[in-house]
């Protein structure tokens, strides 16, 4: 069953188009990983799907329902959650109240401060603390968890481990495998090809807002998928 189905989205920042007419199936449970290069339009989609950026076309949809023109709120309260580049926190909120406001306006489900907690253990000293003050991996850690409080459906990471030291990236990841080990279907932007290999079910790799290379991770290889990351498959087969 698809949880997430895009058919020709179109997403555009004024003239400068970001992604091409792009077709993708996301599967109950199913953990897809999307790499790129810097301007591959990874990002662009994502906030298309969680409706933080109108798509201009193209079909977006979510458990069956066309979602194309909701705003982001009532995606969110369809069970759509984005974790966006940079976390964006309330730094002056202490990690606790962080994850409580979200928890408000999401929906009723497993995932509840508690909850969040024992799956980041990295962040139960810290919960008093101010947002601001947080390490950059305590930072994504509660970020991650003030996305999962909303028990979305679709759980949404763009660059992960952006801006991480390898420990604080091995801690994330590390939390990260108890919330895909309990059956969350999740989207996740990732720079780092090892971790994103290592991770997900299934690969798709994007260049120039398009959509140049998909499989599962267990049929790719790390060289074909730097390949089509740097466009030298496409420029190989013209060559020929």
């Amino acid at each position: 069953m698809s949880v997430l189905s895009l058919e020709r989205v179109v997403v555009q920042h004024g003239l400068l188009r970001a992604v091409w007419q792009l077709d993708l199936e996301i599967g109950q449970g199913e953990t897809v990983a999307i790499v790129g290069a810097n301007g591959a339009g990874k990002t662009s989609l994502l906030r298309a799907v969680a409706g933080a950026l109108p798509a201009s076309a193209g079909i977006i949809r979510f458990q069956g329902q066309d979602v194309s023109r909701l705003p982001a709120h009532r995606r969110l309260r369809a069970g759509i959650a984005l974790v966006p580049e940079g976390r964006r926190l309330f730094g002056d909120l202490t990690v606790e109240e962080n994850i409580l406001v979200a928890q408000r306006h999401g929906r009723k489900g497993p995932w509840n401060l508690e909850a969040v907690l024992e799956a980041f253990p990295l962040l139960r000293d810290r919960r008093r603390q101010r947002a601001g003050n947080l390490s950059g991996g305590e930072q994504q850690a509660t970020a991650i968890g003030r996305a999962l409080v909303t028990n979305p459906d679709l759980l949404l990471l763009d660059e992960v481990s952006l801006g991480l030291a390898p420990v604080a990236v091995a801690d994330v990841y590390r939390s990260l495998e108890r919330v895909i080990g309990s059956g969350s279907t999740v989207v996740l932007v990732e720079q780092d090809l090892e971790r994103a290999m290592g991770t997900a079910d299934r690969i798709v790799c994007m260049l120039e807002g398009r959509l140049v290379l998909e499989g599962a991770c267990s049929e790719l290889t790390s060289e074909q998928i730097t390949s089509a990351y740097f466009g030298l498959a496409a420029s190989e087969r013209g060559g020929s």
